[in-house]
């Protein structure tokens, strides 16, 4: 399973309609997708049309009540499922302040979960408190979405500085692997200026020894479309309310791209895997050769 953390600390970004849609378009392709919603905003549990509004089980209770994450996901789509959040959320800061080992809470609870799933997609909160550090401790991968202005690029810094700071104290998978341009404008100056910038930034950095050092500026952009601020109104995804539209289009091929990844790791692995010898047949093991013959 990939464990994918959506983050950035500014809003208004396309986090949390990245956060959905991606999940909706890596499901329609076959893929088992659980997300979880780490905002105390709510938004993409509203997106998927669910009331946040403390009636049903929901992340708070994983993380304050020690529920099963089985117990809290809902199916909101084929082969995608939902912990959503609600409106106790906003006071799960406080209430775990005093906590031992708080941090780490989502990680046990994805560690005790018997479910099986090929994503796991964490929306999180536009802040680097305890519910983001949490996402950061159970992700492995963090997915950074980025609108192309420069002072965006101000705010990455802060964003690798953290992911570093958290691979190091607490998850030493963490790798930053992807950075998604969302309210693409094509035809603009700034929008390829800026990418650019970015694209030379961490070519300049691919041997740093940190765990931004390999991400990658995805090639599918987000284009800016008003169809994406439309359909959370209407409860479903972008699939759902203009599947034709650009940004259905944009996500579903940024899915693809994603798959693809996917798909090259596993084969990295198994030819990792077939490279390694083993003992030839019909030789004894050396470590039986120091045994002693029996008289």
């Amino acid at each position: 399973m990939r464990r994918i953390a959506i983050l950035n600390q500014k809003g208004g970004v396309g986090k949390t309609t990245t956060a959905v849609n991606l999940a909706a378009a890596l499901a329609r392709k076959g893929s088992s997708v659980l997300q979880l919603d780490l905002d105390p905003q709510a938004h993409a549990t509203t997106h998927w049309g669910l009331a946040p509004d403390g009636q049903q089980p929901s992340i708070y209770d994983v993380l304050l009540n020690r529920r099963a994450l089985a117990e809290v996901r809902r199916p909101v789509g084929a082969n995608l499922w939902l912990a959503g959040s609600d409106i106790n959320l906003a006071a799960a800061e406080v209430e775990l302040a005093s906590e031992v080992g708080r941090e780490l809470i989502l990680r046990d609870a994805l560690a005790a979960d018997s479910g099986s799933f090929d994503y796991l997609i964490m929306d999180c909160a536009p802040s680097l408190g305890v519910l983001t550090l949490n996402a950061l401790a159970a992700a492995e991968e963090v997915f950074i979405p980025l609108q192309p202005h420069f002072l965006a690029l101000h705010g990455l810094s802060k964003l690798f500085e953290t992911t570093a700071l958290v691979a190091k104290r607490v998850n030493p998978k963490l790798k930053v692997t992807g950075i998604i341009v969302c309210m693409y404008e094509a035809n603009t100056r700034l929008a390829s200026e800026v990418v650019q910038h970015l694209r030379d930034y961490l070519e300049q950095h691919r041997d740093a020894a940190m765990p931004w050092a390999k991400a990658v500026i995805f090639e599918t952009k987000i284009r800016r479309n008003i169809k994406l601020a439309e359909c959370p109104s209407h409860g479903v995804s972008i699939f759902d309310y203009a599947a034709s539209c650009p940004g259905a289009q944009d996500y579903a091929a940024l899915a693809e791209e994603i798959e693809r990844q996917t798909r090259v790791t596993a084969m990295r692995v198994r030819v990792e895997d077939a490279a390694d010898p083993l003992p030839p047949r019909n030789q004894p093991s050396p470590s039986l050769g120091t045994l002693p013959n029996p008289k």
